[in-house]
């Protein structure tokens, strides 16, 4: 299953992922968000997403481990993908139906959100 991970580009920025290559994916402290990171496996894809100012699913990323032995914090290493080719905003994901039960509208302020197939193709994963 696709996950999208929200970040502020302020603190950690799809452009440090792609200099550091790959990164401990850290600083959750939302209970369902937790839950998620220790439902993913090595090999799920991501889309990295800007909040703020952005708003919008700028790169992709792949979970290259997890442990989830500490529920209240899953250690989740990821490696960075590809930048997507155009950005896709908030406002574009509000207006496809595909996010009508998204967390990722619904939720606003979840940070990790579990997608449909057919949403992360949306987003710009391959």
């Amino acid at each position: 299953m696709p996950y999208l991970l929200k970040t502020e580009p302020s603190t950690y920025s799809f452009a440090d992922l792609q200099r550091e290559g790959t990164t401990l994916w850290d600083g959750v402290s939302n209970p369902v968000a937790l839950r998620n990171m220790s439902t993913m496996r090595a090999g799920e894809r991501l889309i990295i997403y800007h909040t703020g100012d952005e708003k919008s699913a700028v790169g992709t990323a792949t979970v290259t481990s997890v442990d989830a032995s500490d529920p209240k914090n899953p250690q989740l290493k990821i490696e960075v993908g590809e930048p997507i080719a155009r950005p896709v905003s908030l406002a574009e994901v509000k207006a496809n139906k595909l996010f009508s039960d998204s967390p990722l509208v619904r939720q606003g302020r979840l940070s990790v959100v579990p997608l449909t197939e057919a949403q992360y193709k949306f987003l710009g994963g391959e």
